[in-house]
């Protein structure tokens, strides 16, 4: 036989392999010594030769121990085996020799796909493994929408292990140029739009400490929606460790949205006021009104520096839950819900004080260390504090929390930085398009007027339909109010 190169060769002797029932392999070749060119080659079956002890210790030290691999032996000394020599005159490659005979047993039809030379990541799956890695599936269940596609596991044509390989390929391929690749995309995206914002530091040792980006579309949503700012910084998206920071706020859908986002890899307070002053100069409207955080000391400190006339709120939700840490079990069993009350339902700042004196004296708690704090904090974190200010209907960070439970359906620890970014904007076309979604509600349906009032009549016109139920449910509130009153006037 005849074939027009070594590769064709190879194709036809590891189908003839696949027919038979074992896994072939290449093995070494002549060179002609004048022009360096391949004149012979021969192909093996997969169990040819046995496994040298010596190359198998070379690698291990003397002062530490051998690691056993859990994988038995496969090399048996097999013999089977074709070698291909180039035509003297012509382009072509013969078969020189031929041994089929094989000293071990041949696998069967229904396991050769499991074979190494008849599995193989194709181009085409390795496309499709992109997509679902950017959506976040976890590789077992890319596995199974595999076998479905290709109707079963042997006509799959890979393993999930191979997918895995193919996986850290990729990764490693991004050790030691990630940063670099990071900072050439954000300038490529610059280049394309010169709206685009980005900025980054690195430290004294040269490696990629913070960054902030913003793109024009969370720019011209800042400028409508920036009045309120939630900042948080709990939860890490990257396999450095690096600190995902978000700023993040709500429309008029009552949606959450990104105005922009960085990387910390600390939580100093100079890495706080880098990127609050970064938020600044690429923000149209520049400073929020009001900026919603947790309690952090150094988050604390570099908003007072940077953003000195914004109000700055502490996250209600992140203080509620310490109470069960603060207080000794019996105490909080039987007083955390009356301090709760007082804290939710005071409407002026002199009703909570006198409110709080009462409960905390009722439950002997003058002397609690942290609560003597966070009365002392009370003007950053209690509602009553802040009825005069527009908060967006936002009270926590919790706003930014749920942000991060988006953002984990595309994104996870395990992402390097330029594969999180990637993520991350698919995530972010979501996120804007759930928003166009509620628009085209909004000019297609009208909602239900429940009243004849001029009120609701008037504001139907102006308001979202998530903004208009909520009115519509204080209408409700208001009219019931009332008619009990009138009840009890006639009574």
């Amino acid at each position: 036989m005849k074939f027009a190169s070594l590769d064709d060769a190879f194709s036809y002797y590891n189908q003839y392999a696949r027919e038979v029932g074992f896994s072939a392999r290449m093995s070494n070749g002549n060179k002609q010594k004048m022009t360096n060119e391949v004149v012979w080659k021969k192909f093996l079956c997969f169990k040819e030769g046995h496994t040298d002890e010596l190359h198998r210790m070379k690698h291990v030290k003397d002062d530490q121990p051998k690691q056993e691999r859990a994988r038995g032996e496969v090399r048996t000394g097999c013999k089977s085996k074709i070698t291909f020599v180039k035509e003297q005159t012509g382009p072509n490659w013969v078969v020189s020799t031929f041994m089929k005979v094989h000293n071990h047993p041949l696998s069967t039809p229904s396991k050769v796909h499991l074979l190494r030379s008849h599995r193989n990541v194709s181009v085409s799956k390795k496309a499709l493994i992109q997509q679902f890695s950017e959506a976040n599936v976890p590789i077992c269940q890319q596995m199974r929408l595999l076998k479905i596609e290709y109707g079963g596991p042997e006509h799959v044509g890979c393993t999930e292990k191979d997918i895995r390989n193919c996986e850290k390929i990729v990764r490693d391929e991004q050790k030691g140029i990630d940063a670099e690749t990071l900072i050439e995309f954000f300038a490529s995206e610059k280049d394309k739009c010169s709206a685009f914002f980005f900025d980054y530091e690195t430290d004294l040792d040269n490696r990629f400490s913070r960054c902030f980006r913003a793109d024009p579309v969370s720019m011209m949503t800042n400028s409508v929606f920036g009045d309120v700012v939630v900042f948080d910084t709990t939860y890490n998206t990257n396999k450095y460790g690096m600190i995902f920071a978000p700023f993040v706020g709500v429309n008029n859908h009552h949606q959450t949205i990104v105005f922009g986002c960085g990387f910390l890899s600390d939580e100093k307070t100079e890495s706080f006021v880098w990127l609050f002053n970064k938020f600044i100069e690429a923000m149209p409207k520049g400073a929020p009104d009001v900026i919603i955080t947790d309690q952090d000391p150094a988050m604390t400190k570099a908003i007072a520096q940077v953003f000195p006339q914004v109000v700055h709120r502490y996250c209600l939700w992140h203080i509620l839950n310490k109470f069960s840490d603060k207080l000794n079990p019996v105490t909080f069993r039987d007083y955390y819900q009356s301090i709760k009350n007082v804290i939710q339902n005071s409407t002026i700042p002199d009703e909570f004080d006198k409110s709080w004196e009462d409960v905390i004296k009722c439950a002997n708690l003058e002397k609690n260390d942290w609560l003597l704090l966070m009365y002392e904090l009370r003007q950053k974190w209690v509602p009553a504090y802040f009825n005069n200010v527009f908060c967006a209907g936002i009270s926590s960070s919790q706003r930014s929390e749920s942000s991060h439970a988006f953002f984990k359906k595309y994104v996870s620890n395990k992402n390097s930085l330029m594969d999180f970014t990637t993520r991350f904007n698919r995530a972010l076309r979501h996120q804007r398009h759930n928003e166009l979604v509620a628009d085209h509600i909004d000019l297609n349906e009208c909602p239900k007027i429940k009243s004849k009032r001029p009120m609701e009549t008037q504001m139907v016109k102006v308001y979202t339909k998530r903004k208009w139920l909520e009115f519509q449910s204080e209408i409700k509130r208001v009219m019931v109010i009332f008619c009990n009153k009138r009840l009890k006037e006639l009574n």
